[in-house]
């Protein structure tokens, strides 16, 4: 535990409350095994803010009129942005390779849509971007990308473009000389193709933010389902489902299974990756 932490302490009552407020709002779940791990998210936080308790800041966020802002601090420290170009690329070439040709088969009035539901840093959707691109399809029919994250930080560092060599573990040597360049000691995407994405900020657990960009035929939202709890994951499965049209397509780590959450989509295979079906 950090000093701070130790300092403030945890009660089991206060740990409980600020659990399920979090929980409620953000959908991640700290279960009874990890009361430290979230008390030293949150130590730094309730020291600045002046408070000697947990549950001084339990009443910040659950009544104070600056509790938005606050939330807003509270998901930058509970983000996780561990992610990196082409990860899982079997789903990024499977939307590449036969989605997108299969949704343009047929006379479009409106550009497909694609979300990166729980993008952290960019990464994702970049991928997603360099894989369009490199099969032309940018320059044949229009595609919307939009990349949202629950922490607002991790979108300022998306919308900067700039990466380390931690993002680069898997991408091939002839994309990454194609797309970036070296500045400062770190590695700028293509401007052009950063532009394609529409960055924007969304909580998965509030409903009026999923309505934004749920009508996308096409959601990928990977690696966020783990943190999540069962009900947390039914819901946003849930809002995905009633929006989305049919056919529409659902992405998930290889690692987060739907099968015994949800009815509303079929699992198959598609282009030799896995995907979740509304059909």
């Amino acid at each position: 535990m950090t000093f701070y932490a130790e300092t403030l302490g945890l009660s089991g009552s206060a740990f409980m409350l600020l659990r399920d407020l979090i929980h409620e709002r953000t959908g991640l779940f700290y279960d009874n095994g990890k009361s430290d791990l979230l008390s030293d998210k949150l130590s730094p936080l309730v020291v600045e803010r002046g408070f000697t308790s947990f549950l001084d800041y339990y009443y910040l966020l659950k009544y104070d009129s600056e509790a938005d802002r606050e939330w807003k601090r509270v998901m930058n420290a509970l983000s996780v942005q561990e992610t990196f170009f082409w990860r899982e690329a079997d789903q990024v070439r499977a939307v590449a390779d036969v989605l997108v040709p299969q949704f343009f088969s047929t006379p479009r009035t409106r550009p497909l849509r694609i979300w990166s539901a729980a993008c952290a840093t960019g990464e994702e959707p970049l991928t997603i971007a360099m894989a369009l691109n490199e099969k032309g399809w940018f320059d044949r029919e229009p595609i919307e990308i939009y990349a949202t994250d629950a922490s607002g930080a991790a979108i300022e560092r998306a919308q900067r473009g700039l990466y380390r060599e931690r993002s680069f573990r898997t991408i091939s040597p002839q994309l990454r000389d194609k797309y970036f360049t070296e500045e400062n000691g770190a590695q700028r995407i293509a401007p052009d193709l950063h532009a394609r994405i529409k960055w924007a900020t969304a909580n998965l657990m509030n409903e009026s933010d999923v309505a934004m960009f749920a009508t996308a035929p096409i959601i990928f939202c990977r690696n966020v389902f783990i943190y999540f709890s069962d009900d947390a994951i039914r819901k946003t499965v849930r809002q995905f489902a009633e929006r989305m049209p049919e056919p529409g397509y659902s992405f998930t780590a290889a690692s987060e299974s739907l099968l015994r959450l949800t009815t509303a989509f079929q699992f198959q295979e598609i282009g030799g990756a896995f995907v979740y079906v509304k059909q």
